[in-house]
């Protein structure tokens, strides 16, 4: 059980103790084994660190940690120096042998699930002044015209950089460019048992990481199992930040190469191959990531296909990613999962992305819970999944909270701000699970609705116009049934097989919900509480945090809900697997999205315990 220290002052030639401490967190990587620490001291590294070596078990946890009361930084970028002013443009050359087996600025951003045409080329390098990540010009004429941005051509032996940084002397400046792919992310799989704590992280070119590639992100385990990464700062990563995600070892981005079959089947294939390589609870995922602070990211905050699954992500505040217009296809968000089998992600902030969160594919015992989102492009979107998975106890407060393409879910006790938009997926079949495992039981289409609402609140966001179909209007017409709907199925359609069953709305199941700012309910739901009369709803952030302040409608307190657990949601007509927690036993939503327990002879419409009509300001997000 050694304990080995790197510091600025050290060398690897150092013995990596408290008094002659390594130059480099690379070298102490080498070499650290079972109940190891290593501790990192204040300064800059320029690095990408690679453990060489996991642990057997959690008993045998290698830990990466910031000396007490210091913030350390990995970097995947260098200092560029030696500017030369041309008319607006500034010019300097980097040596290609700075950027080891691959350029960044050689390589584009492109993949699966890449928007082409309407994404124009980018790289994942990026160039940063005094820290901001500059834009990519298209061409040395758009770079003239346009301030703060970068342009770079890549030569045989060296690389040359254009910038326009207005009225700044990038000589003046701190310069960076990115040169490495990543910075704490381990070069071969089943390094497991890692915890990485207290680091600032920034400037990895990593690559465009859909569900069918080697998804790298700037931090990772590489296909592993047990990581804990906690209390970090990730920011400026090219794509993605933080990755629990596929590794790909048969090739990445097959369609997009070869165009032989549609990336959903390259997807499925994936599946498949993890399977074969022993993807199970027992061998990947299980990872812990909390309370970190990611920014500025251009593709995902969190992303990770399969090897998130048995995962909790929370207490992290996510936030500016996919927004800044470079690039653009369907795998930007916030958090992106696809397999997160029995996943649980709460108490997180997510604000100002494209995509708050992103579930795609077997959503199978995910819990989104006591989350806060706003001034998202869309809050949640949640994709060809059966079910079951739970939300409860969210605040869902941008223009679009929820685009659901997937069945069999439970929504609980949230808030929901703004529009929703339901649709099924009948050309795209996918799989569903064994409970609680990764063994596939079965494969089906998205019917769409099987779902579940009890005890939510449906308002409007102050501002906002309301013809962006909040509420559960869009589930009108649906049966309130499973009978009803087997029945309806069988009386049109006889003994038919798979036809009928995409021809009726599948059941809606709902009560005790409450419906302001004139927000229409469902027309079945015969135990709402409506009311025209305007909440008011908004956000304030202030210097200790982020309140909801709105005008709660008379008659709320009144209402009297009923508890909802296991036994209550019952299970999804297809995959035929109980709501319950990960490990099998009953689940019962006894908290607020404060921690607070509800009073379960009558709990509160809502994510907050105990709120009576008239006007709130309560807490949602403590700074």
């Amino acid at each position: 059980m050694a304990v080995y220290h790197v510091a600025k002052c050290g060398s690897d030639r150092n013995p990596g103790t408290a008094e002659q401490p390594f130059l480099t967190i690379s070298r102490a990587a080498l070499i650290a084994d079972e109940c190891d620490t290593v501790v990192v001291h204040e300064g800059v590294y320029r690095e990408w660190v690679q453990p060489r070596r996991g642990a057997r078990n959690e008993l045998g946890r290698i830990t990466y940690t910031a000396a007490p009361g210091e913030r350390p930084v990995i970097k995947g970028s260098e200092e560029l120096r030696n500017w030369v002013q041309a008319d607006k443009l500034w010019r300097a050359e980097a040596d290609n042998t700075l950027f080891g087996a691959l350029n960044p600025y050689a390589e584009e951003i492109d993949g699966d699930w890449m928007r082409r045409p309407l994404a124009p080329c980018r790289h994942t390098g990026t160039v940063y002044l005094n820290g901001k990540a500059l834009v990519e010009a298209l061409s040395i004429e758009e770079l003239a015209e346009k301030p703060m941005q970068w342009y770079a051509e890549v030569g045989t032996d060296s690389t040359v950089f254009f910038v326009n940084a207005g009225d700044c002397d990038p000589n003046d400046a701190l310069m960076e460019i990115n040169v490495r792919r990543a910075c704490f992310y381990p070069a071969q799989t089943g390094v497991n048992y890692i915890t990485v704590r207290g680091f600032e992280m920034a400037h990895a070119a990593t690559p465009w990481a859909p569900p069918t590639a080697d998804q790298i992100g700037m931090i990772g385990p590489h296909w592993a199992k047990g990581w804990i990464i906690e209390d970090n700062i990730f920011h400026d990563a090219r794509c993605a930040a933080v990755s629990l995600g596929w590794h790909a070892p048969n090739g990445s981005n097959e369609y997009t190469r070869l165009h032989r079959k549609a990336g959903g089947v390259y997807q499925f294939e994936a599946v498949y191959a993890a399977l074969r390589l022993g993807w199970s609870r027992e061998t990947v995922g299980s990872h812990i990531v909390r309370n970190n602070v990611i920014y500025d990211c251009g593709q995902n905050g969190i992303v990770g296909h399969l090897g998130c699954a048995f995962s909790e992500i929370y207490g992290n505040e996510i936030y500016n990613i996919g927004t800044k217009d470079e690039f653009w296809g369907h795998e930007l968000g916030a958090i992106k999962f696809h397999a997160p089998i029995d996943t649980v992600i709460r108490n997180n902030y997510i604000h100002h992305s494209i995509m708050g969160t992103w579930l795609d594919w077997q959503v199978q015992g995910t819990r989104l819970s006591s989350n806060v989102y706003h001034d998202n492009t869309i809050d949640i979107k949640i994709e060809v999944t059966h079910g079951p998975h739970l939300v409860d106890n969210n605040i869902f407060g941008s223009r679009q909270n929820f685009q659901n393409a997937a069945q069999g879910g439970a929504y609980v006790h949230n808030l929901f701000l703004g529009g929703m938009f339901k649709y099924p997926v009948l050309d795209r079949p996918t799989p569903y699970h064994l409970a609680h495992s990764t063994e596939i039981n079965g494969c089906s289409l998205v019917y769409g609705g099987d779902d579940r609402y009890y005890n939510n609140i449906f308002a409007c966001i102050k501002g906002e116009s309301r013809n962006f179909h909040p509420g559960l209007a869009l589930y009108n017409g649906s049966p309130v049934s499973l009978e009803e709907y087997i029945n309806t199925v069988w009386e049109k359609y006889g003994k038919c097989d798979v036809e009928q069953y995409a021809k009726e709305l599948q059941p809606l199941y709902t009560a005790h919900n409450i419906y302001a700012d004139g927000v229409p309910p469902f027309d079945r739901d015969d135990t709402a509480l409506c009311s025209d009369t305007s909440t008011d709803a908004r956000f304030v952030t202030e210097d200790d945090g982020v309140y909801l302040e709105m005008v709660l409608p008379e008659g709320f307190h009144a209402l009297a809900p009923l508890p909802v657990d296991t036994a209550r949601l019952g299970m999804p007509r297809l995959t035929e697997v109980l709501f319950e927690n990960g490990d099998g036993t009953p689940l019962t939503v006894d908290t607020d999205l404060l921690g607070h327990v509800r009073n379960m002879a009558s709990p509160t419409c809502g994510p907050v315990e105990g709120l009576t009509s008239g006007k709130i300001r309560v807490k949602v997000w403590a700074k």
